[in-house]
């Protein structure tokens, strides 16, 4: 099945930008900075991709997109211009957490099988959730993420510890059999789609949301902006219907 899958794949959660492109065995994939540049740099390099792997929006399977925890714009805006794009293409959405992918890509990267995947939530907290490629296969099973203090982390013997809080609050962090410095990246959404469409876990554009976990955080005026325009310029990519 994975080799015959078109997917688009991106996450916007963290201050670094990943998108990338499965046309059956053929990857193409882009890192950067994120953050405030997200919204508008995000689209260019989906077209890139799309161009270079030689497919249109409505040929794909599925759009996989990082839904959180992780920064709010962020997250709104991955998941606007996921929804702008899906609606016009009719296809589907694959929203994927992206703790998870934090801990896929420790698995892939290192050989991790047991992971406490973590990434920095600001405000002296972490998202954190574990995941046991051993027991629960290629999903991890995975707990509901938590929001919570460095020192409440709990990391049980022998499993590892995977993310972006190292830099901010190593020391306070409980000991692990290793530590893996790893974001969430849109190819290790990509090895995990699979997976996640046997499961089912597809959605209509108009059932996606973002996973915020913390309450809101009020965003400024400049960041609503930017989101509406991305948006509007994903749905303006494809036309309004699809045959």
């Amino acid at each position: 099945m994975s080799e015959t899958l078109k997917l688009l794949a991106f996450d916007t959660s963290t201050e670094h930008l990943s998108v990338a492109v499965r046309h059956g065995d053929r990857l193409l994939a882009h890192s950067g900075a994120g953050g405030a540049q997200a919204s508008t740099t995000l689209l260019p390099l989906i077209q890139q991709l799309m161009a270079e792997a030689g497919l249109a929006l409505a040929d794909l399977d599925a759009i996989a997109f990082g839904r959180g925890p992780g920064s709010f714009t962020g997250l709104r805006t991955a998941c606007s211009v996921a929804q702008g794009l899906a609606f016009g293409a009719n296809v589907p959405l694959l929203p994927v957490d992206t703790l998870l992918a934090v801990a896929e890509e420790a698995r892939h990267a290192f050989g991790a099988r047991q992971v406490v995947a973590v990434l920095d939530a600001r405000m002296d907290q972490l998202y954190a959730a574990r995941y046991d490629f051993d027991t629960a296969g290629p999903l991890g099973g995975g707990d509901e993420p938590l929001l919570l203090s460095p020192e409440a982390l709990d990391v049980p013997a022998g499993w590892a510890l995977a993310g972006n809080a190292f830099a901010a609050y190593g020391p306070r962090l409980a000991p692990a059999t290793a530590r893996h410095e790893v974001l969430p990246t849109a190819t290790a959404m990509l090895r995990l789609a699979p997976a996640l469409l046997a499961a089912g876990r597809t959605v209509p554009a108009a059932q996606a949301w973002p996973l915020y976990v913390r309450d809101k955080v009020a965003q400024t005026t400049e960041e609503r902006a930017a989101i509406k325009a991305a948006a509007t310029a994903a749905a303006a990519l494809v036309p309004p219907t699809h045959a």
